[in-house]
């Protein structure tokens, strides 16, 4: 497997072919599937165990009709064992969705998403952040939040209220990789990335966000053309 060493993929680039274990069907689920048929939204998240993913995932299946309507597929990638996941979907449906198993988060080095290590005291964005940095984050979600938290705080409060039980499986990939940033890349009918978001941007803005559906959908109708 290449791995992309100089972050992201960027527009333009081509994504590399990732097999995967697929959750929400039987067999695996590749870039190649289709790659030359028709375009695809890739979404590659943190696990299941990251409230901010679960609702990232929710959003994500929201817009699929509108995005088959334009002729694109949309793929989602959680780096949780493939067990855990089914029995999570299996309980938490979200129709049409095509979702795959990734614990070991080859798709997410293959795209170039570093896997940020928290320090004691070292910042060095994207890579490395110290744990006073990030405790100074405050995640602000109106509705869901009765306040501005930093993220663990807010991932507690957010799992209380979803009612998620944090499993041995949710352990181990949070030991692995609790800092994994995420990101959507539009794929065209050829492979090639035409538009992204992600968490790995050069002044942080984007973490535990989503893209505005306006951006996506104004790049998935160029995309489409």
């Amino acid at each position: 497997m290449i791995e992309h060493h100089n972050g992201p993929l960027q527009p333009g680039d081509r994504a590399p072919n990732v097999v995967l274990d697929a959750i929400t069907q039987d067999g695996q689920i590749s870039i190649d599937d289709f790659r030359g048929r028709k375009p695809v939204l890739v979404g590659l998240f943190r696990g299941l165990h990251c409230p901010f993913c679960r609702r990232q995932i929710a959003a994500m299946a929201q817009l699929d009709g509108a995005l088959r309507e334009k002729g694109i597929e949309s793929l989602t990638v959680v780096n949780t064992p493939i067990d855990r996941a089914r029995l999570y979907f299996r309980y938490h449906p979200l129709p049409n969705l095509l979702a795959a198993s990734d614990p070991e988060r080859v798709s997410h080095r293959a795209f170039g998403l570093p896997n940020l290590q928290f320090t004691e005291d070292e910042d060095e964005w994207p890579h490395k952040l110290a744990k006073k940095t990030a405790m100074a984050m405050l995640i602000d979600m109106p509705g869901a939040l009765p306040t501005a938290m930093d993220p663990w705080a807010a991932s507690a409060f957010l799992d209380k209220a979803d009612g998620y039980e944090i499993m041995q499986d949710d352990e181990r990939m949070i030991a692995a990789g609790e800092g994994q940033l995420v990101g959507e890349f539009l794929l065209d009918r050829d492979g090639i990335v035409r538009w992204s978001f992600t968490e790995a941007t050069a002044d942080g803005h984007n973490m535990f966000g989503m893209p505005r559906r306006e951006e996506l959908m104004s790049a998935a109708s160029n995309v489409a053309h």
